[in-house]
């Protein structure tokens, strides 16, 4: 296990989006460990270190609310826009006003959690790259206020405060620190990116412990 760091993430909104819903935004429960990686990410992203979430304590009591918003139905594809690239030639637009569409999101509303993870060197790191180095760049960022991008919670338009917890810090209590245990199904834990024609998506049981879920041992019976 690499350097670890403790770090309070909250926000107003967030939506962490079930794969099995595909018309309308369902969010997670709870805040997924992709999107908790993509936060520590957001702050500090380097290609020698990957950032691997250990822990999750849900603070603030899970509560939604929905919003109805106008979305386009379709998207622009990376593959046609790389197709008129090497003719040299082509329309490449899409019409919001004819392609306008009502939807429902059902979001998480003041979520507030503290995430424990780690870094771990990957074989793009240099002779320069060594883990006290990114600790201490993750840390400086941390305290200053600094990203890489800004961090949000699953939506770009719903923004992350990121706080780091110093060592001896009193952790703040969760509203579910009483309750032994709530099972909150399968959820996504990742994306398999190892074979890019076939993209996985990984899941794992997210059982709640007085009010934390336990990654690390968690991502042992990961399913595909």
């Amino acid at each position: 296990m690499g350097f670890g760091i403790c770090v309070r993430v909250r926000g107003p909104r967030a939506c962490f989006t079930r794969p099995e819903l595909h018309s309308e935004r369902v969010s997670y429960d709870v805040i997924t460990p992709s999107a908790a990686r993509g936060v520590l990410e957001a702050v500090y992203w380097k290609p020698a270190i990957t950032w691997v979430i250990d822990r999750i304590a849900v603070i603030n009591p899970i509560r939604f609310e929905t919003i109805r918003r106008n979305e386009v139905g379709s998207k622009l594809l990376y593959s046609s826009a790389e197709r008129i690239m090497r003719r040299g030639k082509g329309t490449l637009s899409l019409n919001a006003s004819a392609d306008r569409q009502q939807r429902n999101t059902l979001y998480l509303a003041d979520v507030d959690y503290v995430i424990s993870a780690h870094f771990e060197m990957t074989d793009k790191a240099g002779d320069d790259d060594t883990e006290a180095k990114h600790y201490n760049i993750m840390l400086r960022r941390l305290r200053s206020g600094g990203c890489f991008n800004q961090p949000y919670l699953g939506c770009r338009e719903f923004p992350a405060q990121v706080e780091l917890i110093e060592d001896g810090k009193e952790l703040p209590r969760s509203f579910y620190g009483d309750q032994d245990e709530r099972d909150l199904g399968y959820m996504l834990y990742d994306l398999d990116f190892s074979d890019p024609k076939n993209i996985k998506s990984l899941f794992f049981r997210a059982v709640m412990m007085n009010g934390e879920i336990d990654v690390a041992t968690a991502r042992r019976e990961v399913v595909a």
